[in-house]
Formats: C-alpha cells, structure tokens, sequence
C-alpha cells in the first residue's frame, strides 16, 4: 500500500472541502452584506389613520405612517401617499393610485390598509361590500403592484376606541379585517393585523387611559384645536407612535425581510 499517495489524496480533498466551505461563507456574507446596504423604497396607501398631517410643530394630530421612519435606519425612504377620508374606492376613483403605480420601480413595497371609509354605507363614493368591491380592490391593487415588479403588503385597519359602558372594547370593521386577511391568504401577500394589535394596545391603555392614544382635548386645552374634540379614531402623536412600534416589533416577529433595515 502506498502510504504517501493515500496522505496526498486526502491532504487534496481536505483541501478541497475547505475551499468549498470558505467559498460558501463568503459568498453568503457578500448576499448578506449587498441586501443591507441597498436602498428601499415604501410607498403607502390608505386613509386619515395613516396619512402625514400638517403643521407638526403644533397639530397634536398624527398618522401612523408619519411617525415610523423614525424606526428605519437611513436606507429607508418612506412616501407616504395616505389622504384623509379615502376608501380603496375613492383611494383610486380621485386619482390618488395612479402616481404611485406610475412610480413603483421592481423591489418597491406598497403598503395597503383601507378599511374605515370602505363601511361608510350613507356615502356611495367611498363605500364597498366587504365581501364584493372591498375584496376585489384589494386584489387589484396587489395584482398592479406586483405587475410593476414592486411587493405589496397588506394591514387590516387600526381600531378605534369605542368601549362600552361595561368597559368591552367593540369592533368597528366587521368583515372589513377578515376580506383582508383572506386576499392576504389566496395571494400569497404578507398580512399585519393592526386591527387585532391595536385592540390590544387600547385594552392595555384602559377606558381612560386610551383618550391619550387619541384626539382628547377640552376647550382651550390645545391652541391648534381651541374649540375641543373628542376623536376616538384618530392618533396623538403618543398613539401613532405606540402603533409604529406594533408594526416594527410584527415585523420583527415574522422574520421579514424589511427588519433589517431597522435600527
């Protein structure tokens, strides 16, 4: 037996699978490394829960969206595209889509969450069926966003703070939340459930303590809204931040891939 070829023979394929293995590490650190240090852009649409609202220095008022660039790192770039009052009928009947498709390069993200105006059944330019025109919107708007190349995700809507005098903590959106979450399921689209993670936030707030997530001030009490208001729909600064949070700690918890971009 030659003992001298068997040690070369082995020397060579420990070699070779050493090779191989620091190729492997390599290359997985270079993929790694190139998708950290890409840029991302996310386009958001949706309603008045969402949207930027004037004067920031004074208006206690916020949307969500508003307050969540905070959370991303500086390779983020958030275009907030969410207008007041709008359902995914009006969202796209006033022409507030179309600059947004015109836009989405491939590897954008667009984040979907209408809800609250789709259940104003007194006002046909902004209500849809939940089980009808709701579900089939959502569809298409996924369906147009992925023709651009770009990722769409979709939100159930945020709750409101409508507690009973018993202290229970009512729905508001009915079939809304469920019609999203199946277009989520049959699609194949990512799905936070804001609705089930706000209720949440605003039982944990309590029935006094949730005023403070919202729009609660006696006359006289806020310069910018001196007359008062009594808002359960609507965010503070507090409550928009507390939902910005919820959606950073989801996206932590399902592993997507938009979590490495947080700080």
């Amino acid at each position: 037996m030659n003992h001298s070829l068997i040690l070369k023979n082995s020397g060579m394929q420990i070699s070779r699978t050493l090779f191989l293995v620091l190729i492997l590490a390599f290359g997985c650190k270079t993929v790694q490394t190139s998708e950290e240090n890409s840029s991302v852009v996310i386009y958001t649409i949706g309603d008045s829960t969402m949207a930027n609202k004037p004067n920031p220095n004074e208006n206690p008022e916020r949307g969500w969206v508003q307050t969540l660039g905070q959370f991303f790192n500086e390779k983020v770039t958030i275009k907030n595209h969410a207008v007041n009052g709008r359902s995914t009928r009006s969202f796209r009947d006033l022409k507030h889509w179309q600059p947004v498709l015109d836009s989405l390069q491939p590897g954008n993200y667009v984040f979907i969450q209408f809800g609250h105006n789709d259940g104003k059944d007194t006002d046909p330019t902004r209500y849809t069926n939940p089980q009808t025109s709701y579900r089939n919107n959502l569809m298409r708007y996924v369906e147009e966003t992925r023709a651009k190349g770009a990722i769409p995700i979709l939100f159930s809507s945020i709750a409101r703070r409508k507690f009973n005098e018993q202290g229970v903590l009512l729905d508001s959106h009915g079939n809304y939340t469920l019609q999203a979450r199946l277009v989520a399921q049959e699609m194949n689209v990512p799905f936070f459930d804001m609705q089930y993670y706000t209720e949440l936030l605003e039982e944990s707030y309590g029935v006094e303590g949730s005023k403070k997530l919202h729009l609660h001030f006696a006359p006289n009490e806020n310069s910018y809204i001196s007359k008062g208001i009594e808002d359960n729909t609507h965010l503070s600064v507090l409550g928009a931040t507390e939902i910005s949070k919820i959606f950073v700690n989801e996206l932590k918890r399902q592993k997507h891939a938009l979590g490495l971009y947080l700080k």
